[in-house]
């Protein structure tokens, strides 16, 4: 089998290529983790605030994959490569995945907050290096993708507060 080398012109310096390129596909492996999570307790959410939570939970879970081809675009403007398979994901993503049978809507909702906040810091650690590196562009989306990350956030805590009682 023949291979056509994959070398997109860029001035950035070919560490900061590898540097970022690597920094994005961790974030993009985390972006698949986030919304296959997501629609699963899309899927799976029950109780008495159903529809609420399954059409938030949706919501969100496009927003999440919307971001997907962006950031693999991304690593492919700068000249580096993107992820080729699901076991490629599954050894880079640091969003940890959920298999149980049964998790309760505010466990669901809880533990999407949390992801949403650690992916929110990931993203800022991301757009540290693109600042060092002179990646302006990069950094740009970053700063899109951590407003929506901080806004997913936001929504989860709220809608977990449900039980609290006014002080």
């Amino acid at each position: 089998m023949r291979t056509a080398a994959l070398k997109t012109p860029t001035d950035l310096k070919s560490n900061a290529v590898q540097d970022i390129s690597g920094a994005l596909n961790i974030l993009l492996a985390d972006m698949f983790a986030l919304y296959l999570k997501t629609k699963n307790f899309h899927w799976h959410v029950s109780g008495p605030h159903f529809r609420d939570y399954h059409l938030l939970l949706d919501e969100q879970a496009e927003q999440i994959f919307a971001t997907t081809d962006a950031i693999a675009e991304r690593v492919r403007k700068i000249g580096g490569t993107t992820l080729r398979s699901i076991g490629h994901i599954s050894r880079l993503q640091r969003v940890l995945d959920n298999d149980a049978d049964f998790v309760t809507p505010l466990d669901m909702l809880a533990e999407l907050r949390d992801d949403n906040k650690q992916l929110a810091a990931s993203l800022r650690e991301t757009h540290g290096l693109c600042d060092e590196e002179g990646d302006v562009a990069s950094a740009s989306l970053l700063e899109i993708w951590i407003d929506e990350a901080e806004r997913r956030t936001w929504f989860l805590f709220e809608a977990t507060r449900a039980g609290e009682s006014p002080k």
